[in-house]
């Protein structure tokens, strides 16, 4: 027999797919200069591509002629506090390692969590479906009175 565990129960080993989060009281412009170069660096390790392919991706996406490797590595290294990526230049990054998942990276901080594709509309279908039982406990509710009907004319 499995057991049903209660609503308030979470379990440990349960991780959310669509995390909920609350924005950071304060940006910690080293935190995240250092997480987002960590992650981009955990990109490049996770793509198939090495980093001078990669570049060039960045290259053709931005319209240069060229990007060179050292750039990128800039890109990613947490000593090189002097060099952010744009956010131009990370959308090409993110088209050229194909990680999209890096947007969540960058949006977490703001209490956001990003949606890929479908995943909007399974969003709007919860949504609609909260919405569905709130209008069904407002019936309940009101068909708990009888409604007495008065004829007329009759």
């Amino acid at each position: 027999m499995i057991e049903k565990k209660h609503p308030a129960q979470y379990d440990l080993f349960h991780e959310a797919v669509f995390p909920v989060r609350a924005p950071a009281g304060q940006i910690d412009i080293a935190r995240f200069r250092a997480t987002l170069k960590r992650a981009m660096a955990q990109a490049i390790r996770e793509c198939p591509f090495d980093r001078t392919v990669i570049a060039a991706r960045m290259a053709q996406y931005l319209g240069l002629p060229n990007l060179s490797k050292a750039t990128l590595d800039a890109y990613t290294a947490e000593s090189k506090d002097t060099h952010d990526i744009s956010l131009v230049r990370f959308k090409a990054f993110v088209r050229a390692t194909d990680a999209n998942w890096l947007w969540d990276t960058i949006v977490s901080e703001d209490g956001l969590t990003m949606l890929e594709g479908d995943e909007a509309r399974l969003a709007e279908i919860a949504r609609l479906q909260q919405e569905q039982r709130a209008i069904g406990a407002e019936l309940k509710t009101l068909l708990a009175v009888p409604v007495n009907i008065k004829r007329r004319g009759r």
